[in-house]
C-alpha cells in the first residue's frame, strides 16, 4: 500500500496541475460562473481516484502520461459536475463536500446548476479537441463511452434510481444494479479511457479491463457505504451518517458491516483475477484495487 500511496500522490499532483491548465482561467475570465467551476474542481482537492484509474490503466498499456492528462481531466470534471448537482437541495441537499461548503452554499443554487452544466460540456470539449494520438474512430468511441457513463445509462440513471429508493428497501440485486450505474459506470469509463489511448490495445484486453473495472466499481461503493457508518465528518470531508439520515438503501443497511466488508474483499479478489494475463504491467492496477477496499476516506 505504501508504494501505491506514493504513486497516488504523484497522480494527484499531476492531475491538479493539468486541471488548473485546462479549466477556464479565473483571472482572464473572472466571473461568478468560472469561479464556481474552479472552486468545485480545484478548491477542495479531492482524492482524484478516477484520474488515478486513467493513469494506472494507461500505464499498463504503455501510454505516455502526457497523453493521459486529457482523459484524466475529463473524468474528474464529469465527476465534479455530478457532485455539484448531487449536493443541490433538490437532490441530497448537502452542505459540505471535500471539507468545504458545497457549491450552492459557497455561491448560490443557480450558479451551482450552471457550473455543473458548464463543467459537463467542458469535459467533452477537451476530449474532442486535444491531441490523444488516436484515430478519429477511437476518439469517437472514447467520447461515446464517457457520454454513456454520464447519462441515463450511467450516473444520471443511477442517481434517479437512488432518489426513488429513498425510504424504500431494495434487494441486494437492485442495490448492485443501481450502483453499477451511479458509481460504477464512470469508474469503468476511467479505466477504459486510459487503456483506449493505446493504439495497440486489443479488444480482449479492453474486455478484461472492463471486468476488472466492474469489480472495483462495486467494491468502491461498498467501502463508501461502510465509511459513511464508521468514518467521521472531518476525515470524510462530508457529513457522516448522511445515508442513514436520508434513509438511503446501502450495503451495511442490507447486509450489515461484516458481510459488507466480506463482499468488498470478494470483489477485490475477483478484480485481481481479471488481471492475471497482464503480468507485472498491471501491478499498479492491483495496488489500486487494494487501496479501494482499505481506504479510510
Amino acid at each position: 500500500m505504501s508504494d501505491f500511496n506514493s504513486r497516488l500522490k504523484l497522480y494527484q499532483q499531476r492531475i491538479d496541475k493539468a486541471l488548473d491548465a485546462c479549466l477556464p482561467n479565473g483571472q482572464a475570465q473572472k466571473n461568478k460562473l468560472t469561479e464556481a467551476m474552479r472552486y468545485s474542481v480545484i478548491g477542495g482537492g479531492g482524492k482524484r481516484i478516477r484520474p488515478a484509474m486513467v493513469y494506472a490503466a494507461g500505464e499498463a498499456m504503455d501510454v505516455d502520461q502526457n497523453i493521459l492528462d486529457t482523459p484524466a481531466c475529463a473524468v474528474e470534471i464529469i465527476h465534479t459536475y455530478s457532485l455539484i448537482h448531487d449536493d443541490l437541495p433538490a437532490m441530497d441537499d448537502d452542505n459540505l463536500r471535500r471539507g468545504q461548503p458545497t457549491c450552492h452554499k459557497a455561491f448560490d443554487e443557480a450558479t451551482a446548476i450552471l457550473a455543473g452544466d458548464a463543467l459537463q460540456a467542458h469535459a467533452f470539449e477537451i476530449l474532442a479537441a486535444s491531441d490523444l494520438h488516436v484515430n478519429d474512430r477511437r476518439r469517437l468511441e472514447m467520447i461515446t463511452l464517457l457520454a454513456t457513463a454520464s447519462g441515463s445509462d450511467g450516473m444520471a440513471g443511477g442517481q434517479a434510481i437512488d432518489l426513488a429508493a429513498v425510504g424504500n428497501r431494495l434487494t441486494l440485486e437492485q442495490l448492485e444494479a443501481m450502483h453499477r450505474l451511479k458509481t460504477g459506470a464512470l469508474i469503468k469509463a476511467s479505466i477504459l479511457l486510459g487503456a483506449m489511448c493505446s493504439p495497440t490495445v486489443t479488444e480482449e484486453e479492453l474486455a478484461m479491463l472492463g471486468r476488472y473495472a466492474d469489480c472495483i466499481g462495486l467494491s468502491f461503493q461498498i467501502q463508501d457505504d461502510i465509511l459513511d457508518v464508521i468514518g467521521d465528518t472531518e476525515t470524510l470531508g462530508k457529513p457522516k451518517g448522511s445515508d442513514e439520515k436520508m434513509q438511503k438503501p446501502t450495503y451495511p443497511s442490507i447486509l450489515g458491516l461484516d458481510a459488507s466488508r466480506k463482499l468488498a474483499l470478494e470483489q477485490h479478489q475477483q478484480a485481481l483475477s481479471h488481471l492475471e494475463t497482464l503480468g507485472q504491467r498491471a501491478d499498479t492496477l492491483r495496488q489500486l484495487s487494494a487501496y479501494i477496499v482499505e481506504r479510510e476516506f
